[in-house]
């Protein structure tokens, strides 16, 4: 538990002046409480005697002051410490998203999206109290607990004792009983949160399969029963929560009782003076205001702990080198070549095993089969998405692993098997790939990906928005868009994995009519198990259960009579 709470401190440790400012403006107003508290009740104690108004003079001055700036405390404690939160909330989400950023999609995929967005949401939020409630209550109370100390010790140390005994069991024995009581239902509690983000973007994003199937009803009780869990285990927090206000109260009293115990009879002996027992009273009462936060420290301690494991569970990059790597020359020739390349995902099962293959630059090379065969899993290794075990991948004569992630990315336009479009207009979601782009550009680029007539159809053309993921159109207009933004970005090296996926066959053809112009200046990869049009590709290599059984021009794997020419007679056939 401690660890995360440090790691959490020494990110915000930024903004250590401004938390111990706010601290002191804490401190601040918690002793002009006091001095009010104990500046009121001499004014009334010494008022019941009927004394001269210039012998309350400098207590009512006393009470205008402490009045005045407790107010004024008060508020700079509040605007110091929001602005404190709001920085340090900012920090967190910063911090997180460069975590997040350069992990590769395998990790990220072993969380469900709800798992990371409760992660980005509600964990980050959770820190909103990480100063206000958890740095900020033990140093202001440390700084009270010196001050009435000293204070009281004017009159006896024997009250500074008695109250100090009070003041410590309420803000050490009681927070770590509050630990004790609430640490399983703090645990629950996020756990059940957890499981009620996930539901609820399973059943957002899968509405539609659940009325068609009839699964709706279902998913209403299970969500209905996580949230009256929900409700039960906030209960019990809140009676945890309201036992240990009570036990504080409870030792308020105590504290005012053995205060009194002791003053009393030295007022009847004339060792104290009668004005100053109300005096003491009231003082003693005031100091617990310092105290009452800190038993809700030890449930937020634990909530702010279970969060950042949470957070720092996603520290590390899988990736071998996640921002820089070795200085590499310049590269001019974009070949890719691939050396007895093995991967897999864990030692029992190989997903690539031994792949060889060259892609030479200006020209089309295609990767062919059946579906699992591990063409798309290949692509994510050669993207650094996934870390090889064995082999080499140069681009050039560049090893990848010598190359930075970001400068790696600059040289690569992937149109993924599955693609996201945001909620965002058509251009926009285009745009996406070079926020540089001219309009004319993203028009050019919309015309070879065989989508610009469609979008001026739409009433607001380019500015038109599509929904989130591109709900609002056709599963092949988003394909489309998805290759307008892959060909505007404009790299010299271009993947296309399943482009014709949702396209008819008009556009298909179409499509990779386009694909293959592109070879002109680029070195261009297409991932596919449709064999049209493959007899321009300069190379084909057939991947079978992870591994190369073939490789040649349409012709030659043609003539080989092997598995090429099994899915080619099927593929004919079927259209025929």
């Amino acid at each position: 538990m401690i660890k995360p709470l440090i790691k959490l401190l020494k990110i915000a440790s930024e903004f250590k002046f401004w938390m111990l400012f706010a601290s002191l403006m804490g401190f601040l107003t918690i002793g002009s409480n006091i001095g009010l508290m104990m500046t009121s009740a001499y004014i009334i104690s010494k008022a019941a005697l009927h004394p001269s108004i210039a012998e309350l003079q400098v207590a009512i001055v006393g009470v205008r002051f402490f009045g005045i700036s407790r107010g004024i405390f008060r508020y700079f404690e509040r605007l110091i410490s929001h602005e404190v939160t709001f920085n340090l909330l900012s920090k967190f989400r910063i911090w997180f998203f460069r975590i997040l950023e350069p992990l590769s999609t395998s990790k990220i995929s072993y969380f469900k999206s709800g798992d990371l967005l409760k992660r980005v949401v509600s964990d980050i939020e959770n820190f909103k109290y990480f100063y206000i409630r958890i740095i900020a209550p033990p140093i202001v109370a440390l700084m009270v607990l010196i001050l009435f100390f000293l204070l009281f010790g004017i009159f006896s140390f024997y009250y500074s004792f008695i109250i100090s005994f009070f003041f410590l069991f309420g803000g050490l024995v009681t927070p770590y009983l509050v630990y004790k009581m609430s640490k399983k239902y703090g645990s629950e509690i996020l756990e059940i949160q957890k499981r009620l983000t996930e539901y609820s973007i399973d059943q957002t994003q899968g509405i539609t399969e659940l009325l068609v199937f009839g699964q709706s009803k279902k998913y209403q009780k299970e969500f209905s029963t996580l949230n009256i869990q929900y409700i039960n285990l906030q209960r019990k927090q809140a009676l945890v929560n309201a036992l240990s206000s009570s036990f504080i109260g409870l030792l308020m009293n105590l504290a005012v009782v053995s205060v009194l115990v002791i003053a009393i009879p030295n007022v009847t002996s004339g060792l104290l003076d009668g004005v100053y027992l109300s005096v003491l009273t009231l003082g003693t009462m005031a100091i617990f205001e310092a105290v009452i936060p800190l038993p809700e420290l030890a449930q937020q301690i634990d909530g702010s702990s279970k969060s950042a494991e949470n957070l720092f569970s996603l520290e590390g990059s899988d990736n071998k080198n996640p921002t820089g790597a070795k200085a590499q020359k310049e590269i001019n020739n974009f070949s890719i070549n691939i050396n007895s390349l093995d991967f897999s995902y864990n030692q029992d099962e190989e997903i690539l095993k031994n792949v060889s293959l060259e892609i030479p630059p200006n020209k089309v090379t295609a990767i062919v089969g059946a579906s699992g065969a591990g063409k798309s899993t290949l692509i994510k290794v050669l993207l650094k998405f996934l870390d090889h075990h064995n082999g080499e991948i140069f681009i050039g004569e560049e090893n990848i692993q010598n190359i930075s992630d970001e400068k790696l990315n600059t040289y690569f336009s992937i149109l993924p098997q599955s693609n996201h479009l945001f909620n965002l207009s058509v251009k926009e979601n285009i745009r996406f790939a070079n926020l540089e782009a001219t309009d004319d550009e993203i028009v050019t680029a919309s015309k070879k990906a065989e989508i610009h007539n469609f979008v001026i159809t739409l009433p607001n053309k380019y500015n038109e928005l599509i929904g989130e993921q591109g709900l609002k159109i056709s599963g092949g207009e988003r394909q489309r868009i998805a290759i307008a933004r892959t060909l505007l970005k404009d790299s010299p090296i271009m993947i296309f994995d399943e482009p014709t996926s949702n396209l008819d066959s008009i556009n298909e053809s179409k499509i990779l009519d386009m694909i293959f112009n592109l070879q002109i200046n680029k070195t261009v990869l297409l991932i596919t198990h449709t064999l049209i049009h493959l007899d321009k590709a300069v190379k084909i290599y057939v991947f079978h259960d992870g591994k190369i059984i073939e490789s040649g021009t349409h012709s030659e794997l043609i003539d080989l009579n092997g598995y090429y020419k099994k899915m080619y007679n099927t593929q004919q056939n079927l259209l025929d």
